[in-house]
């Protein structure tokens, strides 16, 4: 536990290296708002902080950088200042003129949140759709794309479109597609994709296909990612690009690393804390949204360690307040 000197230079510290990406000296602590202390007792006090881990010291001469732990109390002080984060008037601004025109259907929504949240926050964005295993079949129907090739078209209750195309016979009739289309929507419409049992009918293959394609629906997570070319800025190592880059195209990951940070009851997930060593220079700011009244999905940002969190999370925030009740209208 910090005294309350200690956690405000800590504080001023994190603020400062954010700001300029640069090691931060006892001097310009000594200056900040609130510090009223000499830089000879703000040099005592640094030296303490490295002792406890919340600051490293890159050369003898320089000034501080944070730690992980550093990172983790400024986060964690700064959302208990703002319970409620909001933006500045610009970005509100921003913010409702996005949610205020339409973006077509329910995954252009989601394509295009992600444009908007790295806008905001000048780095990665990521948007995982609602699962659709916990919604009830609004809708289904099965399309005769072209010979061999049939769709099956599932609406969810929460907005998820679940699309699968079907290898059939060459000479498989409109006639027998219509009415396998008809029997469908009577077996599933109104359950959830868990609760669909498997068709009874070996002989039905088509029907037996179309109900193996929705069954499989149900563990699936769309991933969105939007602002991927601001992560190199960020990364003086093209190898360490690239690691972070290909683990963004494994969306099993991104799901699974997500769920686990807002299932722990964060929102933020600091180098390490992510668990994956491809993010230990980075960190994930995330919020949950919802939809018509159930769990929805994820939003959130990926940038490196020295994001400028208040923001993140601010952003982060008024995006997911937002986009749940876009996708109930889309």
């Amino acid at each position: 536990m910090l005294d309350d000197r200690k956690a405000a230079i800590l504080y001023a510290v994190v603020q400062e290296y954010i700001r300029t990406a640069q090691p931060v000296g006892s001097g310009r602590v000594a200056r900040s708002p609130g510090i009223g202390a000499s830089p000879a007792t703000v040099r005592s006090e640094l030296a303490a902080l490295s002792e406890q881990q919340y600051l490293v010291q890159p050369h003898t001469s320089a000034g501080r950088v944070p730690t992980v732990k550093g990172y983790r109390f400024f986060v964690d002080q700064w959302r208990q200042r703002s319970p409620s984060p909001t933006l500045d008037p610009a970005d509100r601004l921003q913010v409702n003129d996005f949610f205020s025109v339409s973006h077509g259907g329910f995954e252009s929504i989601l394509s295009d949140t992600t444009g908007l949240l790295s806008d905001l926050t000048d780095w990665t964005a990521v948007v995982v759709a609602p699962s659709p295993a916990a919604a009830t079949v609004r809708s289904a129907q099965l399309v005769d794309l072209s010979v061999g090739t049939v769709m099956v078209v599932a609406v969810m209750s929460n907005g998820v479109i679940e699309k699968r195309t079907l290898d059939v016979p060459d000479d498989t009739s409109p006639e027998v597609v219509a009415d396998a289309s008809e029997r469908l929507a009577r077996r599933v419409v109104g359950r959830t994709l868990a609760d669909i049992d498997g068709c009874d009918q070996p002989d039905d293959r088509l029907l037996a296909a179309a109900i193996a394609a929705l069954r499989e629906a149900r563990v699936r997570h769309e991933v969105f990612v939007g602002g991927t070319s601001k992560l190199a800025a960020a990364f003086d190592a093209v190898e360490q690009l690239s690691e972070v880059l290909g683990l963004l195209e494994k969306q099993l990951v991104v799901v699974t690393l997500m769920r686990r940070v807002i299932d722990g009851g964060r929102r933020v997930a600091i180098g390490e804390e992510t668990g994956l060593p491809s993010l230990a220079e980075c960190s994930v700011v995330l919020a949950p949204y919802s939809t018509e009244g159930t769990d929805g999905g994820t939003i959130g940002v990926i940038g490196p360690t020295r994001m400028d969190y208040p923001q993140a999370l601010s952003a982060v925030a008024a995006v997911s307040r937002r986009l749940g009740p876009a996708l109930n209208e889309a």
